[in-house]
């Protein structure tokens, strides 16, 4: 099985389609990452042949909702898996949380976990992408961006000199809402994130 999806992603991205001029970066699983594309490291031919920035995806999956979230399930071995990333000139990881209710603990939990795991990503030497995803069917889903904002902007005063991260957000109810986190020293790069809406409301909300 994991062969004929292997041979999935490698028809996407050996497509011309498929290059730096239109993505910046591409997520990879580790099993995708442990394997060739036209006889090259996916990460290699990413890197090499289409200009593609590679991250690895490290989470397990999320954990039973409480407090109206849900958390990350432990990472077991992480360290190693790290090790084998940069082995493969992986630039960075993605790791998902989700927040569905204005819990001001719950959320708190959320993000604290986020830059807990994302520390030991960058002692490791690669860059975390940060993803606190909002539900973007939560009732609560302004006051959810409220609270998941300062507690970012707590966590990234917690940096060390230098250190810097990646935000995957989920687009926010209110216009240039996380202008502040797009401008910080301290922010590589904000991404959106926009599962679940249509093409023309997430090119709306993103204008």
């Amino acid at each position: 099985m994991f062969d004929r999806i292997h041979e999935m992603r490698t028809r996407i991205i050996t497509s011309q389609s498929f290059s730096g001029t239109r993505i910046l970066g591409a997520i990879l699983f580790e099993n995708t990452m442990d394997r060739s594309i036209d006889g090259m490291g996916s990460a290699d031919y990413l890197w090499n042949v289409k200009g593609v920035v590679p991250f690895l995806k490290v989470d397990k999956g999320l954990a039973d909702e409480r407090q109206g979230v849900q958390l990350m399930k432990p990472i077991d071995g992480l360290g190693s898996l790290l090790d084998k990333a940069l082995g493969n000139r992986i630039f960075g990881t993605k790791m998902r949380s989700v927040i569905k209710s204005a819990d001001e603990d719950g959320i708190n939990a959320v993000v604290d976990q986020q830059f807990e795991i994302g520390s030991e990503i960058l002692q490791a030497g690669l860059m975390p992408i940060i993803e606190p995803e909002v539900d973007i069917h939560s009732p609560e889903k302004s006051a959810c961006e409220g609270l998941m904002r300062d507690a970012i902007l707590r966590n990234l005063e917690l940096l060390s000199e230098g250190e810097t991260v990646m935000l995957k957000l989920t687009l926010p109810e209110e216009d240039n809402f996380y202008s502040g986190l797009v401008e910080s020293e301290k922010i590589l790069r904000v991404v959106a994130l926009s599962g679940g809406y249509s093409r023309r409301s997430k090119c709306s909300n993103v204008s």
